[in-house]
């Protein structure tokens, strides 16, 4: 409830306006001097104030007016005040508007004016003041972002902007980061935004893209394998692991991982502890772990092909990325950052390449402008020198479903069978039914890249950001003809 200050050296008057005020939902508060007055002002938030232009018997000048105003505004400079005296004089209500009074008005007042000037001026005082926080706000973020470490990202949308807020807040602890979103949009760069600006920055930064690791060597990857472990292995060699102790491990698509190798990253991520692949000796380390997916660990989870418990040790704080679709705003910086400065472009292109759909995210808008500059005839590209005239990409949604909107069903959904879940999901409870609706993007994102590109296995395998092997699994795992 908002509080107006009435300020006159006269009782009645103030009474009178106090009942008036307070009939129409405001606190007040009565005073009948300016020192008083003052004192009010500093002790209690205060959001107009209604002044008596006199305070001195058989005083009419307005000049002890005019002063507390002046010492109110040093004060509060933003705080409205509505100017009330019987000698209404027009000079010094001119004088004090231009000052920044935000009305004037004369005894005796007409109450519905003065109804409607005090919630008119409330409801600007709150709005300023909403605005001055969010200005203190921004402010603080851009401080933050002057002195962070962007890794080289371009961005312009206020979704991407909160990305990076959060991945510069996230930087600061050592807790483990789960990066969810679709292929090529960028979560690599997130992990590295986070790397760079945390206390690990001088240390190891270990990438790993398990998609890209043959499954019978991902375990000697990760975790290092003695000689003779297995076929080949003809010396020692440590794990990604031991080479990011006391830094940091980025583990792109872990949605990949085997079971076998979830146990022992489990471990990991509990007690530091691991033994290398063909070795009984324990090893420990301390490593922070980044994680990235475009998978539904939700439906994996209830698929069985990733364990429940590891997931919620990944996914301590999930930076959830919006695909590019989702986030127009970046579209043009993106394209002028690629192409350079020696190349323009007109209105209509910029407005067809923000219409496009992009369901290759920024992965895919980087080819085109690659392409552009390549096949670009004159410095000013053109829509077909994008390659978007002949392009025809299915009307397939490539939105992506951060796990912390699907993560409290999954306890529940892991009691009952995959056809029950199916049925009261869908039925009953809205949350799961959007988990199991939005289960099949991925197969759709890969079906929809298949057109497109022919069936030609190494286009869709780049479109996607994904290596011919991880495209050939999720294949097999949807069940996708060639």
């Amino acid at each position: 409830m908002h509080t107006i200050l009435i300020v006159d050296d006269n009782q009645a008057v103030c009474n009178a306006l106090s009942l008036m005020l307070e009939l129409n939902g405001y606190n007040t508060l009565i005073c009948l001097s300016p020192d008083t007055a003052l004192a009010l002002v500093k002790l209690h938030d205060v959001s107009l104030v209604v002044l008596d232009m006199n305070f001195t018997q058989d005083t009419t000048s307005g000049e002890e007016g005019v002063a507390l105003f002046y010492a109110i505004r040093q004060l509060q400079a933003q705080l409205p005040i509505i100017l009330l005296t019987a000698w209404t004089q027009l000079e010094v209500a001119v004088e004090l508007v231009k000052e920044g009074a935000a009305d004037y008005m004369g005894k005796p007042w007409d109450d519905a004016k003065l109804l409607t000037s005090v919630a008119n001026l409330v409801s600007l005082h709150d709005l300023s003041k909403a605005n001055a926080k969010l200005a203190r706000v921004d402010n603080q973020r851009m401080a933050v972002i002057k002195n962070a470490d962007l890794c080289g990202i371009v961005f312009s949308s206020g979704a991407m902007q909160r990305c990076v807020d959060l991945a510069l807040q996230i930087a600061r602890s050592d807790v483990s980061v789960l990066v969810t979103g679709p292929n090529g949009a960028g979560k690599d760069k997130l992990a590295d935004i986070i790397h760079a600006n945390s206390n690990l920055k001088n240390k190891p930064f270990i990438k790993v893209n398990i998609g890209a690791l043959p499954m019978d060597l991902l375990e000697a990857e990760l975790f290092g394998a003695e000689a003779g472990a297995f076929t080949g292995a003809n010396k020692t060699r440590i794990g990604r692991f031991e080479a990011a102790d006391g830094g940091t491990l980025f583990l792109d698509e872990i949605g990949d991982l085997p079971l076998s190798g979830q146990v022992k990253l489990l471990r990991v991520l509990q007690t530091g502890e691991f033994e290398r692949l063909g070795s009984h000796q324990t090893r420990k380390v301390n490593v922070r772990v980044i994680s990235a997916t475009n998978a539904n660990l939700v439906k994996d989870i209830q698929a069985g092909r990733f364990r429940e418990d590891l997931f919620y040790r990944l996914n301590v704080i999930e930076l959830a990325l919006p695909a590019l679709n989702e986030r127009k705003d970046d579209v043009v910086p993106l394209v002028n950052h690629f192409i350079g400065g020696q190349y323009s472009m007109s209105q209509h292109t910029r407005q067809a390449l923000e219409a496009h759909p992009w369901p290759g995210n920024v992965r895919e808008l980087e080819n085109a402008c690659k392409r552009a500059v390549i096949l670009g005839k004159n410095s000013c590209l053109t829509v077909d020198d994008f390659g978007l005239l002949n392009r025809v990409v299915d009307d397939v949604s490539t939105h992506y479903t951060p796990m912390n909107q699907l993560t409290e069903t999954v306890s529940e959904s892991l009691a009952v069978t995959e056809h029950t879940h199916r049925v009261d999901a869908v039925t009953h409870n809205s949350v799961g039914s959007k988990a199991w609706l939005m289960a099949n993007d991925e197969a759709a994102e890969i079906k929809a890249a298949l057109a497109h590109h022919s069936g030609v296995i190494a286009r869709v395998a780049k479109s996607l950001g994904l290596s011919r092997q991880a495209l050939y699994r999720r294949m097999e795992k949807y069940g996708i003809e060639k």
